[in-house]
């Protein structure tokens, strides 16, 4: 589809979020505003074998409340965040309910389903129980106790459980959904993208209403020690709440967290019709490939200035009319800086946008983080506010590019925002969101 060909106007009309500040998209937006952080050590489990031991966790999240007993059992707790970020959603869009989709005059043929995540094993537990039995005398693996014992020694749902695009059957089953389908693995760009294909599929007429977002359980033990070692995370010896300082001189790194993001995508006007609260109108959207190497990205940040720009170009909104950036901030060296470049590079000196990293207050979500941001620009939009970064005393003289809304929140009256995503293997994500009154 040519991107400057007129389409329908896509609204944000659902938001739900699940991080460590609450449940729900008006929990979580209060603590960005108050400056509350949900980091903290980690108490899940035994973490003294890592490095970094903080995290964002969700110790009171209930499953139970989202999802039957017959659901949760061939699904893992990445699966039941998706799931709770999803029907938080479509609650806030006033799409449940006994009539749901229908009821709002919706054909559930034509719904979309897009989802990002970073799920790659079944339950841990039934992981290890499963290969501790195929050990032979001297513990070492032997493939032949494997096929001896496979259907005694592993858990009778494991591959079912195990299965990296279960959300969208368990999305689809709960809500309706009989659309277009996506799923899409990766880390921070996966959420986003989802979002961005949803949008591009209500703008193009595929559907008309869709349900789109990302959801991680980056704080779980299989999580944490896959990044623990890949010199990612926070290793500065600080209280929880202040290790994760994106921009700062003192940055050492991100610290994760437990979480989902998903949103509502609508046709603008039939949103209108049927009373539907609007947050914002998604504009544009572009991602390009950072070739600089896995978790090294170029140090010029061409290639996420690249991608800012051609969102800004589909959605044809200049530069210059920019409000707000809900920016990755990462709290790498690298990448903290090579973002600060590229933002400099599509803003240029004397821009009037601000921007800020919400990381250090819900932890970094991986899959989920860039479909938060998206939902940070269209609350933001809705509310007439920014949240701040967090821990950001002593901002890097190399990372100036933009206001960093430092510390606290502010109010700010906003026309056109971006919200931006850069993964782990190198792809840039952006989004443009704006005031559904501004043309």
């Amino acid at each position: 589809m040519n991107p400057h060909r007129p389409g329908r106007r896509v609204a944000v009309t659902g938001v739900g979020l699940l991080t460590a500040l609450g449940e729900g998209g008006a929990e979580t937006w209060k603590g960005l505003l108050e400056g509350r952080s949900g980091i903290g050590p980690i108490r899940g489990y035994d973490a003294s074998a890592l490095i970094t031991r903080h995290a964002a966790e969700l110790p009171g999240f209930r499953p139970q409340r989202y999802a039957d007993r017959r659901s949760l059992r061939m699904t893992t707790r990445n699966d039941h965040l998706a799931i709770a970020g999803a029907a938080l959603a479509m609650a806030d869009a006033g799409l449940t309910g006994p009539t749901g989709l229908a009821g709002a005059g919706y054909d559930p043929e034509r719904a979309g389903l897009f989802v990002g995540g970073n799920k790659e094993i079944s339950n841990p537990e039934h992981l290890l129980s499963g290969s501790l039995a195929a050990r032979d005398e001297q513990g070492r693996a032997d493939f032949r106790l494997l096929g001896e014992r496979m259907t005694s020694a592993f858990h009778p749902l494991y591959y079912v459980e195990g299965l990296q695009s279960a959300a969208l059957f368990h999305l689809s089953h709960a809500h309706g959904f009989k659309g277009p389908n996506a799923y899409f693995h990766g880390t921070s760009d996966a959420g986003a993208a989802a979002i961005a294909r949803a949008y591009r599929a209500v703008r193009a007429g595929e559907c008309r209403v869709a349900l789109a977002g990302g959801a991680d359980d980056a704080a779980s033990w299989w999580s944490m020690t896959r990044m623990d070692g890949l010199g990612v995370l926070a290793t500065a010896d600080l209280p929880a709440e202040r290790v994760f300082r994106p921009y700062d001189e003192e940055r050492s790194g991100s610290v994760l967290g437990d979480g989902a993001a998903f949103l509502v995508l609508e046709d603008l006007d039939a949103a209108r019709r049927r009373g539907a609260t609007v947050y914002a109108e998604i504009r544009g959207t572009a991602a390009t490939r950072d070739g600089g190497g896995l978790i090294t990205p170029e140090p010029d940040g061409g290639p996420l200035a690249a991608a800012v720009e051609r969102a800004l170009d589909t959605a044809r909104v200049p530069a210059a009319e920019v409000s707000y950036v809900a920016a990755h901030g990462c709290g790498t060296r690298l990448g903290d800086r090579s973002e600060s470049r590229a933002l400099a590079r599509v803003f240029g000196p004397g821009s009037t946008a601000v921007a800020s990293s919400v990381k250090p207050a819900t932890g970094h979500l991986v899959a989920g983080a860039g479909a938060l941001n998206v939902a940070v620009c269209a609350l933001a939009l809705d509310a007439g506010a920014v949240p701040p970064t967090l821990n950001l005393d002593r901002p890097d003289q190399e990372c100036r590019a933009l206001d960093w809304v430092p510390r606290e929140a502010r109010e700010l009256r906003l026309r056109h925002t971006v919200a931006i995503a850069r993964g782990l293997e190198g792809q840039q994500v952006a989004l443009v969101l704006s005031d559904p009154e501004e043309r």
